[in-house]
């Protein structure tokens, strides 16, 4: 009790004193004091509200700063990926590059068609054998008896009768043209089938090739798709000859190249040496105001000089001689009283330097031959080293070899096979040259002739890789493992390999045709030979299916 009293008069008293009523003096400034009081608290409000701004405004600006740095990073680390991902893709492109270039030197080394002998490699070929009914050991032996073996016999003695009159009619040629004016003829030689021993098909045609010069002073100079000139790839496989004078540079002297002045005198050459009539130069076979040799020229040339010299030696012999192609410059057919003909090719060649390359001024043309660029454009021909690299390869070989076999019997069964369906791009050319890319691959003891049908299937199967990739390469051009003791041309050898079934690839038509023949070959294959093989039984043949033309 006395504590709540003495509170409650504490309070009044404390109440009393604070009245302000006691102290007038001191609380009369009170309301104006408050004014001011106000005055500068809105003054602090409006800086604090400015500062807020100010903050605000640098919080913004570093925010966006903060934004912009970290693109810039996020761009700087894009760039960086962006350039490891560049210098990866170089990497990558030098590494295929470098794979790519020893993959070329490889190919020009001969790896590019070379099956090494592999059995593997042969399995996964083959996809059109399934379901074909391929002839065994006694029934090609059989055929090869009866069929092709008595073929060689009739091909020695015609082989023997056309290089005897050939080197008559020669001689006859020689006797009748200007030594002085006329070009001048070497003796001729025989190449192909007939002189390689696998010709089998009738009626047989000698292939014989007669290298011819200028008479003096004058040479040829020859240039080749592969001397170092760029040359388009319609033309490879080609080359020009020049008709020169021998003791002019091989380049050419400038005056024959450049307007000199009426005052002006080459020192090397007169007026009268530096000039040379255009008729001269077409008596030297030339195209027309160029100094390049004219096929169509040489042919025209070729088949007169034949006919002059036939007149002069004609009436030794009882058979009549005429030309059975008049775009051939010398496709000629000896016929009979009898009835009976003999055909034979005399082409015109010119020698390439010192080697047994040869230009040819007309090539046995077929479906998959492409146009000759020009008249000027001559093909190379390399049929001599050709026979001399199977004739050198017949000499490591068991004894009876199948090689030659194999060639014959496929060559007999394309021949039948398109005489049915009609022609296809694909010629015995293309069969001898599939047969020199086993014969480099393959070993000695693999041609025995026990191994005739195995060596047959790797043909076959070869030949229908090449079909399918469109890619058959020239045995000899680009390959460098041609024996050193054929002394083939160094430059060849190193150049681009030529591929013989390119005009499959622009020729499509050709290409289809081709394959549909070969399929129909394969599945006709054992009908054909039955039929020429009396003994045998046809248990295992259907007939031989036809196609329409």
């Amino acid at each position: 009790m006395p504590v709540g009293l003495f509170r409650v008069c504490l309070l009044v008293i404390t109440a009393i004193v604070n009245h302000p009523l006691f102290f007038p003096k001191e609380n009369g400034t009170v309301p104006e004091n408050t004014e001011e009081i106000i005055q500068k608290m809105k003054e602090r409000e409006e800086s604090l509200r400015l500062e807020q701004l100010r903050l605000e405004q640098e919080i913004a600006d570093q925010e966006a700063t903060q934004k912009a740095l970290e693109k810039a990073a996020v761009v700087l680390e894009e760039s960086k990926e962006e350039k490891v991902r560049w210098d990866m893709w170089t990497a990558l492109s030098m590494v295929i590059f470098l794979l790519i270039e020893l993959w070329r030197q490889d190919f020009q080394e001969g790896n590019w068609q070379d099956i090494g002998g592999e059995e593997d490699d042969m399995a996964v070929l083959g996809k059109a054998f399934k379901g074909v009914a391929f002839p065994d050991k006694a029934v090609l032996a059989s055929f090869y008896e009866k069929r092709i073996l008595g073929t060689t016999g009739d091909m020695a003695r015609m082989r023997e009768m056309v290089e005897g009159f050939a080197d008559d009619l020669l001689e006859a040629l020689r006797s009748v043209c200007n030594r002085d004016a006329d070009m001048e003829v070497e003796d001729c030689m025989g190449v192909g089938s007939m002189y390689e021993n696998w010709r089998v098909r009738k009626p047989f045609v000698c292939d014989l090739i007669v290298p011819f010069a200028p008479p003096e002073p004058y040479c040829f100079r020859c240039q080749t798709w592969c001397s170092g000139d760029s040359f388009p790839p319609d033309e490879q496989g080609y080359g020009t000859i020049k008709v020169c004078r021998a003791d002019e540079d091989a380049t050419g002297c400038i005056c024959d190249k450049t307007k000199l002045g009426e005052d002006m005198l080459c020192l090397l050459h007169s007026q009268v040496s530096s000039t040379r009539p255009s008729s001269e130069m077409e008596d030297l076979l030339c195209f027309k105001n160029t100094q390049y040799l004219d096929a169509d020229q040489v042919m025209k040339w070729f088949q007169i000089a034949v006919t002059k010299a036939w007149n002069r030696i004609s009436h030794k012999y009882e058979f009549d001689l005429s030309f059975s192609l008049l775009d051939s410059p010398g496709a000629l057919k000896i016929k009979f009283k009898s009835g009976k003909s003999i055909a034979f090719n005399l082409t015109p060649v010119v020698q390439y330097e010192n080697s047994d390359v040869y230009f040819i001024s007309h090539f046995p043309r077929s479906s998959l031959a492409a146009d000759i660029p020009s008249s000027t454009h001559w093909f190379l021909t390399f049929a001599v080293y050709e026979r001399r690299f199977i004739q050198l390869v017949s000499k490591t070989l068991p004894a009876n070899a199948c090689h030659v076999s194999c060639l014959q019997i496929l060559s007999f069964l394309h021949g039948k096979q398109c005489s049915l369906t009609g022609p296809s791009g694909l010629t015995n050319y293309h069969l001898k040259t599939v047969l020199l890319h086993l014969l480099q691959a393959r070993p000695s003891q693999d041609w025995a002739p026990e191994k005739l049908e195995a060596r047959l299937q790797d043909m076959l199967k070869f030949l229908e890789k090449c079909l399918q990739e469109k890619k058959l390469y020239h045995f000899f051009i680009g390959n460098g493992k041609v024996p050193a003791e054929l002394g083939f041309p160094i430059i060849f050898q190193g150049a681009e390999p030529l591929n013989l079934f390119r005009p499959f690839v622009l020729r499509r038509e050709v290409y289809r045709k081709t394959v549909d023949t070969f399929h129909e070959m394969l599945r006709n294959m054992s009908a054909l030979i039955n039929e020429y093989t009396v003994h045998i039984p046809l248990a295992h043949t259907n007939g031989i299916r036809k196609e329409s033309p």
